[in-house]
């Protein structure tokens, strides 16, 4: 996961699990929207919501292109439930005005059964060549494990390996 994305997951899990304090039971957001110096118009967005219950939720996005073919852009979004489960994701892509596109995103869970972290990327060539990849880790409250890598390839399809593991730490077959 890119320094970027794991930069904004930081921040947006910050404002919700450490902001909510700033603003009574209710939802409230912004958008912006604007032409940019590079020819291209620039935007974003964020919304955030606090329940009775003490759970919290905060996204925020945005993006920008040159006028020329070119954008970059990302999101993140944070919860916190009343009942102590949290999460918090971020992304962010780009594309080129040769037809080349990144992705790159994360996210973490964890609450009363278990934690689970996941991460992936997508990149397409100029060429039209593309691939990519997701991990997927996964611990239930029981100590259990999944261990997961799937990647794509065009041409070749989607490939994936899982491993799973019991509390006692032995390999076990992966349940559906």
């Amino acid at each position: 996961m890119s320094r970027q994305v794991i930069d904004g997951l930081i921040l947006v899990a910050v404002l919700v699990l450490g902001a909510t304090h700033l603003y009574a039971q209710g939802v409230g957001g912004r958008k912006v929207i604007h032409a940019n110096q590079a020819g291209g118009v620039s935007g974003s967005a964020a919304r955030g919501a606090r329940g009775p219950n003490g759970g919290a939720a905060m996204g925020a996005r945005g993006f920008a292109t040159d006028g020329q073919g070119n954008a970059a852009g990302g999101g993140a979004q944070a919860f916190n439930g009343p009942n102590g489960s949290s999460g918090a994701r971020a992304g962010a892509f780009s594309r080129s005005a040769d037809g080349s596109a990144q992705y790159q995103g994360g996210g973490a869970v964890s609450g009363a059964r278990g934690s689970a972290t996941s991460s992936a990327s997508m990149n397409r060539s100029a060429d039209g060549s593309v691939n990519g990849s997701r991990s997927t880790t996964a611990q239930a409250d029981s100590g259990a494990t999944y261990d997961g890598e799937t990647t794509y390839e065009k041409g070749s399809g989607v490939t994936h390996t899982g491993t799973c593991t019991n509390a006692a730490g032995d390999e076990v077959p992966c349940q559906r």
